[in-house]
This record gives C-alpha cells, sequence and structure tokens, in this order.
C-alpha cells in the first residue's frame, strides 16, 4: 500500500512538471529523493574467493539481498575448485576415468565456456588449470616460472575438445587423466548473469553489484540517470581513464596487473595463453567488456586479452552483442564505436591517447 500512495503521488508531481509549476517539480524531486532513501540497501560480502558489493533500491531489500547472497553461495558450492564435493571438483577428481552427473548450472556454465573458447579458437580456455597451476596461480600456490618440459608436457591436457558434455544425460567427462577445469574465467559472469535475472523477477528496477570487479548495472538510478563505472587506469590503482554511462548490461575487465608475480626481474602475470603455456604478451594492459550477457562477456574480457588488439578487433566487426574498451602497452585507450557512445574519456592527464575504431574499418 505504502508503494503504490507513493507511487500515485509521484504521478501527480509528474503531471505538474509537465504543465510547468518549478515549484510542484521541486518537490516532485525531493518526494523522489525520499523515496530513493527509505528504500536504499546495500551489503558486501565475501565469496567465490572475492568482494562482492550490492546497491539497490527496493521496499523489500533486505530479504533481496539475502535472497542474492544464497544464491552466489549455491553457484559457489557448485562451480569451485576449492570445495572438495564441488561437481567440478568431482569432474576433475574423475579425469580420464568416468562422467560425472551435473546440475543444469554447471552444465550450462561448462557449455558456455566451450562455447566461448571455439568462437576465440580456445584463447578462453577453461581447461588451462593444469598450466595456471604449475605457474601457481592458485589460491595457495606458489608462484614461479616453469620448466619447459613441464609446460610441454602440460600443454597437451587443455584441449577444450576433451571436455565431453553429454546432454541428454547431464553428465560430463574429462577424457584425459591429468585433465582439470577451472571456471574463474566465468563463473562470476555467469552468476551476474543468475543475480541480475533474480533481482529483476523480485522487482528490482534499479541496483549495481560488483562481484569481485565484475559489475552487473540493473536499470537506472532511481532518479533515471545512468550508472558510472570507472575503467581502472591499469599504471595506477587509484587513477582511471575513463568513465561508462550504462543501464541494464555487464561491465567486465581482465588485465595482467590484477595478479603477477616476479622472477629475476621480469613480471609475468596470471592470464595464460594456451597456444604457448606462458602470460599472454599481445601489448594489452586490460580489455573492458560490455554486454547484456554476463557470461560471455567475462569469457570475451580474457579471450580478446589474450589475442591482442588485431584479432580482437576482428572479432568485435563479426559479432553484434558486445562492445569493449582496450587499454595497450603504449599508452592508447581505444573504444570501439557502440562503447564511445557512452563512454568518456579522462585519461589525457596521464599521457593516454584516445581512438575510436570503427565497425567497418578504420580507426578515430
Amino acid at each position: 500500500m505504502k508503494r503504490k500512495i507513493i507511487m500515485a503521488m509521484l504521478l501527480c508531481f509528474t503531471f505538474s512538471v509537465v504543465v510547468g509549476c518549478a515549484e510542484k517539480r521541486e518537490e516532485a524531486q525531493n518526494l523522489l529523493n525520499k523515496y530513493a532513501d527509505a528504500n536504499l540497501h546495500e551489503m558486501t560480502t565475501f565469496a567465490m574467493d572475492t568482494v562482492m558489493l550490492f546497491t539497490l533500491y527496493h521496499e523489500d531489500g533486505e530479504e533481496i539481498l539475502t535472497d542474492a547472497e544464497q544464491e552466489i553461495r549455491r553457484l559457489e558450492s557448485l562451480f569451485s575448485v576449492t570445495i572438495e564435493d564441488s561437481e567440478i571438483s568431482k569432474l576433475n577428481a574423475h579425469s580420464g576415468l568416468d562422467s560425472v552427473k551435473l546440475s543444469g548450472d554447471t552444465e550450462e556454465v561448462l557449455k558456455r565456456g566451450k562455447e566461448i573458447g571455439e568462437l576465440t579458437n580456445q584463447a578462453f580456455d577453461i581447461a588451462i588449470s593444469p598450466v595456471v597451476k604449475a605457474w601457481g596461480f592458485t589460491t595457495d600456490g606458489e608462484k614461479h616460472v616453469p620448466t619447459q618440459e613441464t609446460l610441454e608436457n602440460l600443454l597437451p591436457l587443455t584441449s577444450i575438445e576433451d571436455l565431453v558434455i553429454d546432454e541428454n544425460a547431464s553428465m560430463a567427462k574429462l577424457t584425459k587423466k591429468g585433465m582439470a577445469v577451472d571456471l574463474g574465467g566465468i563463473a562470476k559472469g555467469y552468476a551476474s548473469d543468475k543475480i541480475a535475472s533474480l533481482l529483476k523477477e523480485k522487482g528490482v528496477t534499479s541496483g549495481l553489484f560488483s562481484l569481485g570487479g565484475n559489475i552487473g548495472a540493473i536499470g537506472t538510478k532511481p532518479n533515471g540517470e545512468n550508472w558510472n563505472v570507472a575503467i581502472e587506469n591499469p599504471l595506477n590503482a587509484n587513477d582511471y581513464v575513463g568513465l561508462l554511462s550504462i543501464q541494464d548490461c555487464f561491465v567486465i575487465t581482465s588485465g595482467g596487473y590484477q595478479r603477477y608475480f616476479e622472477e629475476n626481474g621480469k613480471r609475468y602475470h596470471h592470464i595464460i595463453d594456451s597456444n604457448t603455456g606462458y602470460p599472454a604478451d599481445k601489448g594489452l594492459l586490460s580489455v573492458t567488456i560490455i554486454s547484456k550477457d554476463g557470461a560471455k562477456a567475462d569469457g570475451l574480457s580474457t579471450a580478446l586479452f589474450v589475442m591482442g588488439l588485431d584479432q580482437a578487433v576482428q572479432l568485435w566487426r563479426s559479432s553484434n552483442d558486445f562492445e569493449a574498451v582496450f587499454i595497450t602497452e603504449d599508452g592508447r585507450v581505444i573504444a570501439t564505436e557502440g562503447a564511445a557512445s557512452f563512454f568518456s574519456f579522462e585519461g589525457r592527464d596521464n599521457d593516454f591517447k584516445y581512438e575510436i575504431v570503427k565497425r567497418r574499418g578504420g580507426v578515430q
């Protein structure tokens, strides 16, 4: 009843705005602000090995946030490689042996992982886990450069074709002993899709959440303005190169500056190229994907980083369901044509050069 009364009053004030009454317009804005403040709910939690932040506007916000947290923990219990009885842990433990029964979500996220891998010629590879572990990029791993012999022995275990999914039986199998999948490059994106759907089903029309930096926007701010999301300067964690003005989409960034170690004076980051077994080295500092598909945005942010700018732009030109912003090692911030329409470049003071890549070729 309270919500209906407030909305009715808002409609009255909206009519006053139409007829040009400044006083009523101010009253309407004040009422809108009070409504938003009264229905603002926030939550911080830790799951999937990362900090997650939520802001939403709804009269039942606390209950909805509890539901969202429970959904994230349910997905974590299925996907985590550090939870011994998760479905992914069981799949890895049975590599080279027999098939494992899957829930609908695990089957779906594995299928999406294979699809993105095939789309990107395995630049995105959920089967890269044995090589990642050899580098020590795990929760409790000791980071070091593995020997060439070690990498040569492990690379044959990273082919996504050796993950076989039986959709009729809802089962999957890793055909080679020693294979392992890790959903770290897609799980949070998939979870973002699920959380966004849950929030909308609960009636949320205004909200913003971050699953370890994977941003999901529901609608707009209560006042109708878009949400602003900053793209971090990879060379300075306290700075940003620009702002994205978004609504109803996901913004996901991958970069080599996020997790790395140094050995013998050289830096090695965690995004491994499955063609070489070494960290990707194609001239990019970060890739930000903007899409209405969270799982795809998550996978593509990694894949395009591995592919490098030229191949990444070719893939974008052949697609119609994502936009991107690239930051290169030579100091360029490059937005795809669609992204440029809602991206504000702010990197001039840090000597970045801004460019826009056109869908039909050319750079502006």
